[in-house]
């Protein structure tokens, strides 16, 4: 990201109810015009940088009965080059029961961690910045349903200034896909929520006849104003076995169809695109004149492009096949990397990564694949692109049974033709549970961000 980025980001303006924020950001804090400022690159904009290379890998982990202590827990893996534990676990804290842990995300400053409970909705805060090496659980947020007007199945955390935004998935009411997006202070208190718009309760956004109401990931764009939402299914499929969904033609009509813009200061819904079968993870192009997204479909396996138009609209087409749908690819995770050239899509179905050359966003190439493992899910990129780490669990009861159901963390390196193994952690044999999502960590961190509040 050059310079010119930098400045764009450095006065952010967000207004929620009666309250305006200002957010004077410091351009050496958020945007690298080199390397020494690191990250995976899907991180938040507004996230305090790693000084340097990542030192740690933070997996949050699905527990699982009979191995270990059955619980969800945070496990930290040591990635510092030249570290005598280099691809070994360093610590692991439980969190006490199984919550289907899904995804999380670091506040602004980057001192805390949050993790989210798919099932039973609780939020999970670790300390990160006392001892990056061993994070201690510091905090449970147990009342989200009640906090937030019946949002549940909190997704993940998203660092905004002096706050997360929590994209969710489902509702108290029916556990369908109808769902909203809600804020915290990074103390831990409740601030709003912001319910996706329906066909009943379009909250004035154009295309109101494709409003279905689901939520799953949220990405902002500062320089735009926009704020992007994408979609995927209620608790109700979403905890059932994935043998019996798929054999239930009802519960199948129950997926998102749609991705929304929304105005991010106003948190105001603008435009509903449709993009049919589950879009799920967002990522925004990094560079100063790429004003645009991507995001894979799982249930069509289509590559999709939400982009600004030369009117200054934005539109959202499918711009590539990612795989035979009838093959059971399953697209579930992607990573752009830091120069907006090269997209890595992990497909749960055939537990391959296939690599696609976006150097033209209107026309991704396939140039290579690899098969990671028998199921893959999580991909995170470092910001040098010479790093990738993956998982293997998607879902407690989506997860494969028998011999394919292996469960791992594993290390690659990429010298922009091939993927070679770096390390590889079994853990079922070390009986830790289901790896899911990836955050990084390290010792040494950009400073601060400034954050003044005016009333």
């Amino acid at each position: 990201m050059n310079m010119k980025v930098c400045l764009n980001t450095a006065l952010f303006i967000a207004k929620v109810s009666n309250t305006v924020f200002v957010c004077v950001l410091a351009s050496t804090l958020v945007c690298a015009v080199n390397n020494t400022r690191a990250d995976e690159t899907c991180s938040s904009p507004y996230l305090a940088r790693i000084d340097g290379q990542e030192e740690f890998v933070y997996v949050w982990t699905l527990g699982v009965e009979g191995s270990g202590d059955g619980s969800d827990k945070l496990v930290t893996v040591d990635v510092k080059p030249g570290s005598p534990n280099y691809g070994k676990v360093i610590s692991s804290t439980s969190v006490g029961g199984r919550n289907e842990a899904h995804h999380g995300g670091f506040t602004d400053d980057r001192r805390q961690l949050w993790l989210a409970g798919l099932e039973n909705s609780r939020l999970f805060i670790f300390d990160v910045h006392t001892d990056p090496a061993k994070p201690q659980h510091v905090k449970t947020i147990d009342n989200f349903a009640e906090a937030t007007g019946g949002a549940i199945g909190p997704h993940g955390a998203y660092a905004l200034p002096g706050r997360v935004l929590i994209p969710c998935l489902s509702n108290e009411k029916d556990h369908g896909g109808r769902t909203a997006l809600v804020e915290y202070s990074n103390d831990g208190n409740y601030i709003a929520t912001h319910w996706l718009p329906t066909k009943d309760d379009p909250r004035g956004a154009a295309n109101p006849n494709f409003a279905d109401g689901y939520g799953y990931d949220a990405r902002v764009l500062p320089r735009k104003n926009a704020l992007l939402t994408s979609s995927f299914t209620g608790l109700n499929n979403y905890m059932m076995d994935f043998a019996k969904l798929t054999a239930d033609p009802e519960a199948m009509k129950h997926f998102g169809s749609t991705m929304v813009m929304w105005d991010f200061h106003a948190r105001q819904p603008k435009k509903i695109f449709e993009v049919p079968g589950a879009p799920l993870e967002i990522r925004w192009a990094w560079g100063d004149k790429h004003n645009y997204a991507f995001t894979a479909s799982a249930l069509t396996s289509k590559l999709w492009l939400v982009y600004q138009d030369g009117h200054g609209e934005w539109q959202a087409k499918d711009v590539a096949t990612i795989g035979d749908v009838k093959g059971g690819v399953l697209p579930v995770d992607i990573s752009l990397s830091a120069d907006d050239k090269t997209l890595f899509v992990d497909c749960f179905g055939d537990g391959k990564c296939r690599v696609f050359d976006v150097s033209d966003p209107q026309k991704p190439k396939q140039i290579y694949e690899k098969q990671i493992g028998r199921q893959v899910n999580m991909v995170s990129q470092s910001w040098d692109g010479k790093r990738l780490y993956f998982t293997s669990s998607l879902l407690a009861r989506w997860d494969k049974k028998g011999e394919d159901n292996e469960q791992f963390v594993r290390a690659y390196t990429w010298n922009g033709k091939e993927l070679k193994p770096s390390f590889d952690l079994d853990f079922t044999a070390l009986k830790l549970g289901r790896p899911h999502h990836m955050l990084f960590g390290a010792t040494k961190l950009g400073a601060n961000r400034v954050v003044a509040s005016v009333p």
